[in-house]
């Protein structure tokens, strides 16, 4: 798997908040914005999956 960028334009304001949630666990900002991207998808993916699985075994 390669690697591509991801340019992001934002204000001061939230850069400066991700900037210390990152500080809080010892992050960059960008490992915290992946880290963050990566479990909202997985978080996407299992609510998917459970879905999927309702309705094969007609659960509501």
């Amino acid at each position: 798997m390669g690697t591509s960028v991801l340019s992001l334009r934002m204000d001061g304001e939230l850069l400066e908040r991700l900037r210390d949630h990152a500080a809080k666990r010892g992050m960059s900002v960008q490992d915290y914005v992946i880290r963050t991207l990566i479990r909202d998808d997985f978080d996407e993916r299992f609510q998917t999956a459970v879905d999927e699985t309702e309705k094969f075994y007609g659960v509501t």
